[in-house]
């Protein structure tokens, strides 16, 4: 069956330089797409996310989304959800509120426009408190970092099973060079913050346990690292993060804390469209 396809690139007004999102639209309907479908798909596509619309079960969301990863399904993605909405609203969406409602496997997601940039709110932390310290080990010696140069690790678990290690500064995080299948399955960002400049912090994030050694630039992480950073008093209101730089992208997170709720967004930019043959 024909379905109606986007490659969406997030985190950038580029168009190339943020995170791409492969958006499968009409998934459902009288033949909807097999999970078996959706798995191969995502390992077809080769990037870090494939999503697959479909119509809401909540009458409360605008529609549900599946989304994939070559090595499975998550419950939640930062740039899969905003590339899904932006590609959602390009092709007729209409929202029933003043927010995007999207259903996925954490719940629903309120997603915001301001202009050509979406931003969702952070769902809440799943799991957070410090890393063991033989987890931390093994973090810190595929990473090739000194033990002295942590500043902190902690869980940001809002989904995907994050944990954030911290060191001294944001010029350190790109220097590192990590032994990335020494990782194994976990599920790690990198963080460093700058004392100045338009840029708060850079990030990084290794997922080699689901087929991406280095995500370009990664929303859930960003927005699992802003609840923390608000938690522990180290965030402005409002900063940057910049992610991608180490494998030659120029993502650019926005985080804005409302005192309610914590937005994280970006551009976004349609580069392909088409249909799909699912």
């Amino acid at each position: 069956m024909t379905r109606r396809f986007a490659q969406v690139d997030v985190f950038s007004a580029l168009g190339t330089a943020g995170n791409p999102v492969a958006v499968v639209l009409d998934a459902g309907g009288p033949e909807p797409v097999t999970e078996d479908q959706m798995a191969a798909f995502a390992r077809w596509t080769n990037l870090s996310e494939t999503t697959f619309v479909f119509p809401p079960d909540d009458p409360a969301a605008d529609y549900r989304l599946r989304i994939f990863t070559p090595g499975g399904e998550l419950p939640f993605a930062g740039h899969p959800t905003l590339g899904s909405a932006h590609a959602w609203l390009t092709s007729g969406g209409r929202p029933k509120g003043e927010d995007i409602v999207q259903e996925c496997g954490v719940g629903l997601v309120r997603i915001r426009r301001a202009g050509a940039r979406l931003s969702f709110a952070a769902p809440p932390l799943r799991r957070s408190g410090p890393v063991d310290a033989e987890t931390v080990a093994r973090v810190v010696a595929a990473l090739g970092v000194a033990p002295d140069e942590v500043v902190a690790a902690e869980w940001v678990d809002n989904g995907p099973e994050w944990m954030v290690l911290q060191v001294g500064s944001g010029e350190r995080v790109l220097e590192v060079t990590p032994d990335v299948p020494a990782l194994g399955d976990l599920k790690v960002g990198l963080l460093g913050l700058y004392d100045s400049g338009d840029v708060f912090a850079e990030v990084r994030a290794f997922v080699p346990g689901i087929g991406v050694p280095e995500d370009p630039v990664t929303g859930s992480l960003n927005a699992g690292i802003a609840k923390w950073l608000r938690a522990t008093g180290q965030a402005p209101e409002d900063y940057v993060a910049a992610q991608g730089g180490a494998i030659g992208r120029a993502g650019r997170v926005h985080v804005h804390d409302d005192g309610r709720d914590i937005w994280v967004g970006g551009d976004t930019a349609t580069v392909i469209e088409g249909t799909v043959a699912l």
